[in-house]
Parts: structure tokens; C-alpha cells; sequence
């Protein structure tokens, strides 16, 4: 078996965007376009094959057999002799190609949620290290509507039906596993960052400069210790010849309650409506409905993701919008400015950064939303 590094070898400085000039269009995989992509879906999307689930239903036995705590498994443990190695290189993909990859085909309408957790588990220790997604310490993270007040400022709307904005998650990489969706609505999007970016110096090369300076997030009430209840970070990065965006326009909004955060202005406000309407547009945004057994696997640095409102079936538990989150940290990342440690868990560290922990927080990976 060839290894991963031969499949899916990680691309040069030419073509990763290192080298770009600051507030200049930048170039290479990560640019795309989803006008184009959406009619290439054999490019981004791939099904798993019966001899994949078979390795991985094995490797799910083993794990549970032995006894050990998923959050004790490391790759030394697991044995995919044949998706493994495509599994490293979609985290390739992810990290130095195109920021995004789906996979298709997890049977998880017959596993139980025991086995369901475990092989996601097994499947994302083939792309980083998994950080908490919370303060209440979750590794595997429950994205579903379970009654939390959207108006709360201390609120995370993926605990809500309400539909989610462009944004990027706390971490290097955010893999998504549905397990079942919504009785309508639900819709996922996303877009490639450097893609929106190049767009909007294309229209306002005038509101470039304030991207790179500091915007400010509302932590909602997750704040570890010694820190204020909001962080600073510039939504356009150019660190060491390369470019990241760090994007959520209701988290600048929602800082504005703390009286220490400066006020947004009319350039903030326009250039707010500007890369959310580019974010969202046809040209830039890929609409998808996750099926049951489908992952989603996506760079929070160079790709924007979304989801629309939805509505759940009171009746029928299988139309109750529910999906499985890793926040993760790969070990062969870039490295990142010192901006991007308040929103990184404290570090910039490659391989260990990322996540929310705060005082009293317990690592642990519960089976169901809470």
C-alpha cells in the first residue's frame, strides 16, 4: 500500500499561498468556486466502499472489546490497512489543498451509538488531535436543537434550530458526522475563504486595511480563566507568506453589550454585510443537505461554513436534526500568528492548539446531546 504522503502529497510553497503579498488576490487550491465545483462532486465527494466499513467495524470491535476509553485510542492502536492512508490524505486535502472533503457511506442507521461514536472517533485520529468543542469539555461535540433560547448572548446557535451565518469554528479542522436530519431545512453551506476574499478586495479595496486589523469576538460566557469575555483577532491574516481568515459577524455583533469593546463603525458594518453577502452568494457557496452517514471534513482556515434554520418532527425521532462534531488539531498544519491563540484554546502550537477549556473543565465524549 502506498503511503499517504505518495497519494496525496502535500503541495509546494507555489501552490499553497505561501509567499502572497497582504490585501493582493492570492492563488491556488483553496480558491474555488462553487458554480464550478457543484457539477464536479467526484471531485470532492467520496463513497465508501464495503471492504472501508468491514476495516472500520473491525477496528469499532476491537476498540470496544479492549475496555479502553476512546480518549485513550491513538493511531498505534487502530488498524485500517486500506482507508486509513485515504483518510491522511483527506486531511491533506483539507490542510493544504482545497480546505474541504466529503465522505459518504457510514452505516449509522444500523450502529448502535456506541459503535457510531467510536468509529468516528477512530476516523478522526487519522486527521489531529480532537479539543474540546465547549466549556462543558466534549470532545465529540452534539450539534442538534435541544431548547437553548437563541436570544441568550450565552447561547451557541448549534444548540438551536435557528440558522447559523458564515463563520470558522475554534480549531485547525471541524469534521461533521450526520446522523440523522430535520424534517425540513437544515441546509449546509460553505465557501472558500480566500475565494471571498479576493472578491471582496476586487469590489472595496477600500475596506481592506480594517479587515486586517482587530475585530472582536463575544466568548458567550465561555471564558477561561484571567481572561475578559471577549478576544480581539483580525479577520484577514497574512503570517509567514500565507494568508487565514477567521470570520463570525454575529460574535462582533454580539460584543458590542461589553462596554471595553470599541465600537463598530459604518466601515465595520459595510464590510460586514459585504463578505456575508459573498459568503453566501451562488458564486462562492456550496449548498449540500447531509444525508445519515455522510462527513463533512473542512479547514476553518481557508473555507467558511454555514447551515440554514430548520424545522424538526415532534413525532419521528429519525427527522430530529442531529449531528456528530470533531474539533481537531493535525500535526502538519501551518503555523498561525499569536492572534489566533485566544480563539485557539491559549496556543499556537501545531498539533495541540485549539478548543475551549475553562476553569473546572473535564474532557469526555458523551453519547448524547447535553
Amino acid at each position: 500500500m502506498p503511503a499517504a504522503a505518495d497519494l496525496f502529497p502535500i503541495p509546494d510553497k507555489a501552490t499553497t499561498g505561501r509567499g502572497v503579498v497582504p490585501l493582493k488576490p492570492v492563488s491556488g487550491p483553496a480558491v474555488w468556486y462553487a458554480d464550478e465545483l457543484t457539477h464536479r462532486p467526484e471531485e470532492w465527494r467520496f463513497q465508501l466502499s464495503e471492504e472501508h466499513i468491514a476495516e472500520l467495524e473491525a477496528a469499532v470491535d476491537a476498540a470496544i472489546e479492549s475496555g479502553q476509553i476512546l480518549e485513550g485510542l491513538s493511531l498505534e492502536n487502530v488498524s485500517l490497512p486500506t482507508l486509513g492512508p485515504i483518510l491522511t490524505g483527506f486531511r491533506v486535502e483539507a490542510v493544504h489543498g482545497r480546505g474541504f472533503q466529503l465522505i459518504s457511506g457510514l452505516p449509522v442507521g444500523r450502529w448502535s451509538r456506541e459503535q457510531t461514536v467510536a468509529a468516528y472517533w477512530i476516523i478522526g485520529l487519522h486527521w489531529g488531535k480532537a479539543v474540546s468543542n465547549n466549556h462543558k469539555g466534549h470532545l465529540v461535540g452534539h450539534i442538534k436543537d435541544i431548547g437553548h433560547d437563541p436570544a441568550s448572548p450565552s447561547t451557541r446557535l448549534y444548540a438551536t434550530s435557528v440558522a447559523q451565518p458564515f463563520h470558522n469554528d475554534a480549531a485547525d479542522l471541524v469534521a461533521l458526522l450526520c446522523l440523522n436530519e430535520a424534517r425540513q431545512g437544515g441546509e449546509s453551506q460553505w465557501a472558500s475563504s480566500w475565494a471571498v476574499h479576493n472578491e471582496f478586495l476586487r469590489l472595496r479595496p477600500d475596506l481592506g486595511p480594517i479587515m486586517t486589523e482587530d475585530w472582536y469576538f463575544d466568548r458567550k460566557g465561555e471564558v477561561p480563566a484571567g481572561k475578559q469575555p471577549f478576544f480581539a483577532i483580525p479577520a484577514f491574516n497574512y503570517f509567514q507568506g500565507n494568508l487565514t481568515v477567521n470570520w463570525s459577524s454575529n460574535y462582533y455583533l454580539l460584543s458590542q453589550r461589553h462596554e471595553a469593546v470599541p465600537r463598530l463603525t459604518p466601515a465595520h458594518l459595510e464590510a460586514i454585510r459585504l463578505f456575508d453577502e459573498l459568503a453566501a452568494s451562488p458564486r462562492h457557496s456550496i449548498r449540500y443537505q447531509l444525508q445519515p452517514g455522510d462527513i463533512q471534513l473542512l479547514s476553518n482556515h481557508t473555507v467558511l461554513h454555514a447551515r440554514s434554520a430548520f424545522v424538526d418532527d415532534a413525532e419521528d425521532p429519525n427527522l430530529r436534526r442531529h449531528l456528530l462534531r470533531l474539533w481537531l488539531a493535525p500535526p502538519d498544519e501551518l503555523p498561525l500568528p499569536e492572534a489566533y491563540a485566544d480563539i485557539l484554546g491559549g496556543s499556537v502550537e501545531v498539533g495541540k492548539r485549539g478548543g475551549i477549556v475553562v476553569s473546572g473543565t473535564r474532557l469526555n465524549i458523551p453519547l448524547e446531546a447535553e
